[in-house]
């Protein structure tokens, strides 16, 4: 009976257009009728599941990927990317994965690299002749390497609930990351032959090439920063994102100088209601995820497929192919934080290791944002291409098949997932 009133509430208040984490929350408090419970634990539980110094990073990180956008470090990397790259056939396609990835590993952020390295490059890639679908439906996969490569926010939020390293997750992140760059750069090169992607005919000169590297070395410089400070041990995630917002600040308002007074108000004011809508969703999901294993559902459900001696290989088979479907209708980080607490223990009952899960959860949940009809991807490149979403999708088929590949070969292959460990 509770499960029924517990989902059934909230697929009903979803299909009427209610927000997630208020559906969540409204059907938490609707099953607490059931119980001789205080309505007061609804709250409580929301407090306790944003009273952890690990959530902490989560804005941080969102402030310092706003910040990297505003002050030009986005714009230097990719100058520098099509440097490199920019002088072959359909070298911008290259040079925006290129891009993507280096900002990936600075922001966290899937829809903040689209609309990043999209409003940057897109404009040029059409008016030099490259196709708009195809253009707008690589940025659109692309983007999605924002929660692979780390740091990643939803990875930090996997690692909150079931209390395991992030540094191990994000060095899971790396060789995934990794693996699609390089799965999207064949299909760019195949794409660009067959379509005959425009060809840069103006070289880049030595001088160029060191002139465009000087002025990315700081924002190059950012993921060292980050990164090195959490894996030699001096740095938890949320020092190392404090440090990301100081290095960030600095390197934008003194060295580049794109960042003015009176623009931090703006920055901090959208960083909030982005982190607000974050943490909101956490609180209420993790409220709810309580109810869930209060009620012995979860138990049960446990139960229930231990029953069914499923191989590990065929359950991580079953939780993908249903997040891919969660992920069609559900935000990435709310299907993380209502869907782990439920599937993690039945995943470690079966001797699933904590990384190889997370990155099948993580990776999952970033297909979601590239698939309709969420797809925060989509609606990112669409407001930077000016296209319809079918057009896009339609474009992004090729990568999207591609970056679907390497995560059922990560399913498949666990060693993948802690190949850095």
């Amino acid at each position: 009976m509770t499960a029924i009133i517990l989902f059934g509430t909230m697929i009903v208040l979803l299909i009427i257009g209610v927000p997630i984490s208020v559906s969540l929350g409204a059907a938490t408090m609707a099953s607490l009728l059931c119980f001789d419970v205080p309505m007061a634990v609804v709250p409580q539980r929301m407090f306790t599941a944003l009273d952890s110094v690990s959530i902490m990073a989560i804005p941080l990180f969102v402030l310092a990927g706003n910040l990297m956008t505003e002050g030009g470090i986005s714009r230097r990397l990719v100058d520098f990317c099509n440097s490199i790259i920019g002088n072959i056939r359909g070298g911008m396609g290259y040079a925006m994965v290129l891009a993507c990835a280096f900002f990936a590993a600075l922001s966290g952020s899937a829809p903040a690299t689209v609309l990043a390295i999209g409003g940057m490059l897109y404009p040029d890639m059409v008016r030099l002749g490259y196709p708009k679908e195809r253009c707008a439906g690589l940025l659109t996969v692309s983007g999605g390497l924002g929660p692979i490569i780390p740091p990643s926010i939803i990875m930090v939020v996997y690692c909150t609930i079931t209390n395991s390293s992030v540094g191990d997750m994000f060095k899971g992140g790396i060789v995934a990351g990794l693996m699609i760059s390089i799965v999207l750069v064949v299909i760019c090169i195949y794409y660009s032959n067959k379509e005959k992607w425009p060809k840069n005919t103006e070289r880049t000169s030595v001088s160029q090439l060191a002139k465009h590297f000087i002025h990315a070395l700081p924002a190059l410089f950012l993921p060292f920063v980050i990164l090195g400070g959490i894996y030699s041990g001096l740095m938890t995630p949320t020092e190392s994102a404090a440090v990301a917002v100081i290095y960030s600040f600095i390197v934008s308002v003194f060295v580049y100088r794109e960042l003015h007074p009176r623009d931090i108000y703006r920055i901090l004011l959208a960083s909030g209601k982005s982190s607000a809508m974050i943490l909101f969703i956490i609180a209420t999901s993790t409220a709810f995820s309580w109810l869930f294993t209060f009620s012995g559902i979860s138990g049960q459900l446990v139960d229930a497929i231990v029953a069914m001696n499923l191989a590990p290989w065929m359950f991580c088979l079953i939780v993908a192919l249903v997040l891919l479907v969660f992920g069609t209708f559900l935000e990435g980080i709310a299907t993380c934080v209502l869907l782990v607490p439920v599937l993690w223990p039945i995943a470690q009952t079966l001797g699933i290791g904590v990384i190889h899960f997370g990155m099948i959860m993580c990776i999952a949940n970033v297909i979601g944002c590239m698939t309709p009809p969420v797809a925060v991807n989509l609606f990112a490149a669409a407001s930077v291409s000016k296209l319809k979403m079918g057009d896009i999708a339609k474009g992004e088929l090729p990568f999207f098949l591609g970056y679907t590949a390497v995560f059922f070969l990560i399913v498949f292959v666990p060693a993948l997932s802690t190949l850095l460990l």
